[in-house]
């Protein structure tokens, strides 16, 4: 069967028209050394045609009204309409014989007339109809944007209200671009990135005005099969709650293998992403793993070529999506997640959009910086600009809301120094181990190995250290969420701990209410429903936290605001041991100040004792009295925090200070 006949088209302006780069014939034709402006009445219309690139063209079928079609030649052996001048069309629709096929050298002496007829037409009546105005010089097009966000507006209903969530935002992304969106839990960053993958959730009836593009097709009002297309081909995501966002009845290496269907590749893959004992790590569930490293995980699935069984191809995301990949990761290890986003961008071309509520972060990596407050888009520009020179106020207050290790540290609530206070532990930690089996493996992994811990009453004890390093199977232990493989762990006085999980959005109840979850806590002491009904609103508040969010369910909230109900829920009742597995990491800076306020408040009220995991070395230094930083499951430097933040004694200790992101001024 014949090749469609290519077509060159030079972006020249609106008046020109696509040029045939061959005769109807399939040979070459002298019109193709022409540029033509099209004549008043002329039937050719625009969009009939796209331009391509040297890989091969391709054609669109021409839309004409029912009395343009009879002057449209059909080509016999393709069917296809082919738009043409009017002397010319005439010509060929003269002459009846069947078009010889492209590359076909046996041509009749009328083919060859009709050949002349259509490369000698522009010359002949380019005084009476047409101008011709010298060769065509194919050149570069301009890229177009992977994605666009074009003055898009939304509403959700949230408690049976509807509410405005973005306010005519207008993004767009270049191919091979990071754009950094940053702003405050609630500002609607997650909703963005939610649009942009076409997951917006039905059951919050959303309403959109303006459009979201990527790849050329609407994600608004798309087909089925194109958001599969789009997804498996162009997107990857990343999303901030990685325990929500995998099966948990499958096994990482399983999920993993969904895109490179290759054990070796998956292996590759988690080591790329800072993933220790990869082979081991495919056979455990989501559940069995640390925050920081499901997070990881979801990192080497959106970075996977894709593996399209059906024509055996790889495809590469153009646009990795990420929300928030770096709140539940070390400083060591986010850089390491920085640097390959940065490398799929340099050697792919993959653009990046990342959201993040640390001006930190994006200023490492972004290009350009977006700023959202209230759904709206105050402030857009390069990185530079944008973080030294910003024009908006709230940006302004988002620089000063940083958490940094050259900030004055507040020592109202740090009096406690246990070389020398004689005051009965808390919390007594005796050579605590905890190891984990694998499926068909010999081999286990030491969770925590020997850790000798005492915390006295009232004082705060910050752990940093790496993801999977040991820390939060730690505090659950302490918890008794876990059981030690051999070890004791010993609290005085009476009362359970409280504990503040990492993983907000499944450690709450996702059919219950936020003010039926914290009503629970309250279920003991046998309230009214009027007095119950305050002590949830006071509690939300404490972390700042509107009434209203009573009536949501967890699902409709933001990884933040999820975060905060959760510090609501273990300070309802003040404890005597809140144990804080990364409170703050989903928080930006302005909020994780206030709810560190809040737990050093209720520390000066009743004495509380605080066991709090970070990675955050400003937070740690802040937060605690002393930081213990552990690696691989053991505790390798504890001392006071000035003392390990100014002066670390540890080679591993001075490494995490140095991957601390800072702002050059």
């Amino acid at each position: 069967m014949a090749q469609p006949h290519p077509r060159h088209i030079e972006p020249v302006g609106r008046d020109w028209i696509p040029v045939p780069a061959r005769s109807a014939l399939g040979r070459p034709a002298r019109l193709a050394e022409h540029r033509i402006r099209p004549a008043a009445g002329d039937p050719v219309r625009r969009g009939t045609q796209r331009l391509v690139d040297d890989g091969g063209p391709q054609r669109i079928r021409p839309r004409l009204r029912r009395h343009d079609r009879r002057r449209v030649h059909r080509t016999p052996h393709r069917g296809r309409a082919h738009p043409v001048g009017d002397e010319c069309r005439a010509a060929l629709v003269h002459q009846r014989r069947p078009l010889p096929a492209a590359g076909d050298r046996s041509s009749t002496r009328a083919h060859r007339r009709q050949r002349g007829c259509l490369a000698d037409y522009a010359a002949r009546d380019s005084s009476r109809r047409r101008r011709v105005t010298g060769v065509v010089s194919v050149s570069e097009p301009t890229p177009s944007p992977v994605a666009v966000v074009d003055d898009f507006s939304l509403s959700l209903v949230r408690n049976g209200v509807r509410s405005q969530v973005l306010k005519h935002v207008d993004l767009h992304i270049q191919p091979g671009e990071i754009l950094g969106l940053v702003g405050e839990s609630g500002s609607g960053k997650s909703v963005l990135a939610l649009s942009l993958l076409g997951l917006l959730p039905p059951e919050s009836h959303p309403v959109t005005e303006g459009r979201v593009t990527v790849d050329g097709v609407d994600l608004l009002h798309a087909r089925r099969d194109e958001l599969r297309r789009v997804r498996r081909e162009v997107l990857g995501a990343i999303f901030q709650d990685p325990m929500t966002s995998l099966n948990p009845t499958m096994r990482i290496g399983r999920q993993i293998g969904e895109c490179t269907h290759d054990d070796a590749e998956s292996v590759r893959l988690l080591e790329t992403v800072g993933v220790r004992d990869a082979e081991l790590r495919l056979r455990v569930y989501p559940h069995q793993l640390s925050g920081g490293l499901r997070q990881r995980v979801m990192a080497a699935i959106a970075v996977a070529d894709k593996d399209e069984r059906s024509d055996a191809k790889t495809v590469r995301p153009r646009l990795i999506v990420a929300d928030e990949p770096t709140t539940a990761l070390d400083v060591t290890v986010q850089a390491q997640l920085l640097d390959l986003l940065r490398e799929l961008r340099d050697d792919f071309g993959c653009s990046v959009l990342l959201i993040t509520h640390d001006l930190g972060v994006a200023d490492q990596i972004a290009d350009r910086l977006a700023v959202l407050h209230h759904g709206e888009l105050v402030e857009i520009g390069t990185a530079a600009d944008v973080v030294r020179a910003p024009q908006h106020e709230y940006t302004h207050s988002l620089l000063a809301s940083r958490l940094t290790l050259k900030m004055p540290r507040d020592e109202r609530f740090a009096t406690t120094d246990s070389r020398s206070a004689p005051i009965e532990p808390a919390v007594t930690i005796r050579e605590l181990r905890k190891t984990f089996g694998v499926r068909r493996g010999s081999r286990e992994i030491a969770a925590v190995d020997g850790v000798d811990l005492e915390i006295a009453a009232g004082e705060a004890l910050a752990i940093v250290g790496e993801s999977g390093s040991g820390k939060s199977t730690l505090l659950r232990i302490v918890a008794g969420l876990e059981r030690p493989t051999s070890g004791s762990v010993a609290l005085a006085g009476d009362g359970d701990p409280q504990m503040v999980f990492q993983d907000a959005g499944s450690s709450l109840t996702p059919w219950l209410s936020v003010g039926e979850t914290l009503g629970e806590r309250l279920r003991p002491l046998k309230l009214s429903r009027g007095e119950v009904r305050n002590r949830v609103i006071e509690a939300l508040a404490a972390v700042d936290l509107a009434p209203e969010v009573a009536k949501a369910r967890p699902g409709e909230l933001s990884g933040g605001q999820r975060q905060r109900v959760g510090l609501a829920r273990a300070t309802m009742i003040p404890p005597s041991v809140l144990l804080c597995d990364e409170p703050t990491s989903a928080l930006d800076a302005s909020l994780a100040k206030s709810v560190l306020a809040l737990i050093r408040d209720l520390r000066a009220k009743i004495g509380m004792t605080v066991l709090f995991v970070t990675h955050d070395l400003a937070v740690a230094r802040l937060m605690g009295d002393r930081i213990a930083v552990m690696q691989s499951g053991r505790i390798v430097e504890l001392g006071l925090a000035e003392q390990v933040v100014s002066d670390p004694r540890e080679p591993y200790t001075r490494t995490l200070l140095a991957a601390v992101p800072e702002i050059a001024s």
